[in-house]
């Protein structure tokens, strides 16, 4: 499963979908340009609601692990710098 959430952990849930998000990114199981369920599906997928996975794309948007257009799918932005992000450089390894 790409997004592990548990509601008995502390942090909150979009918080919860990033890391995910980011973990599957650092570990490769996502790349630069995969596509990455719609919203409504991953928030089927996580058992959360459709807000909460927004919440999370949106944070991912804003730190340039995603690039998102109305209309199109939700992908990993293809300029991501993969060693960068995995090792936590440059603000969340965004677009070089």
């Amino acid at each position: 499963m790409l997004f592990d959430v548990s509601r008995s952990n502390p942090q909150p849930l979009p918080a919860q979908i990033a890391a995910s998000v980011r973990a599957a990114i650092a570990s490769g199981v996502l790349a630069p340009g995969d596509e990455l369920p719609s919203t409504r599906a991953a928030a089927q997928q996580a058992g959360v609601s459709r807000g909460t996975v927004v919440a999370a794309y949106d944070q991912l948007a804003g730190e340039g692990y995603l690039l998102l257009a109305q209309g199109a799918p939700t992908r990993v932005h293809p300029q991501l710098r993969v060693a960068a992000a995995a090792a936590g450089v440059g603000g969340g390894g965004g677009p070089a």
